[in-house]
C-alpha cells in the first residue's frame, strides 16, 4: 500500500507541475507578438500538456482510486473524503479547460488577456492548500 501512496504521490507532484506551469506559458503567449515564439510557446504547450499533465492526471486517477479501493469502508462515511474528491474533480475540470484553451492557442482564437491567465494561473493553488489540509488534518 506504501508504493501505491508513493506512485500517487509522485503522479500528482508530476500533474501540479504541469497545471502550475500551463497557464504561466499562456500568460508569456498571450504577450507575445512575434509569430515564431507564438510556434515555439505552442510546441512548449502541447507537449505540456500531452507528453507530462495528461498522463499524471491518469495515473493520478489511476493510483488514487486503488487506495481508495483498499480503504473503502473508511472512506466512504469520511466527510473530508467526498470534498476532496469534489475539489479533486474541479482539478480535472480545469486540466480539460487547459486543454480547451491549448486549442485555442493553437489556432490563434485565444481572447483572453495575460491578466486572464495570471489570474487563472492562481486558482490551482486554493484547491492544493484545501486538498492537502484535508487530506493531512482530515478536519472534518
Amino acid at each position: 500500500m506504501l508504493y501505491v501512496k508513493a506512485f500517487h504521490l509522485i503522479a500528482v507532484v508530476c500533474w501540479f507541475a504541469g497545471i502550475f506551469y500551463l497557464p504561466r506559458l499562456f500568460v508569456y503567449h498571450s504577450m507575445s507578438q512575434d509569430a515564431s515564439v507564438r510556434g515555439q510557446f505552442r510546441v512548449m504547450e502541447r507537449a505540456l500538456f500531452r507528453i507530462i499533465m495528461t498522463p499524471a492526471a491518469i495515473a493520478t486517477a489511476i493510483f488514487g482510486l486503488w487506495l481508495v479501493t483498499i480503504n473503502w469502508s473508511l472512506y466512504r462515511v469520511s466527510i473530508w473524503f467526498w470534498i476532496k474528491i469534489s475539489l479533486v474533480l474541479v482539478l480535472y475540470a480545469y486540466h480539460f479547460y487547459c486543454g480547451h484553451l491549448l486549442t485555442q492557442f493553437a489556432i490563434d482564437k485565444d481572447t483572453h488577456s495575460h491578466v486572464f491567465y495570471r489570474w487563472f494561473n492562481e486558482m490551482p493553488v486554493l484547491v492544493l492548500v484545501a486538498i492537502t489540509i484535508l487530506v493531512v488534518v482530515k478536519p472534518l
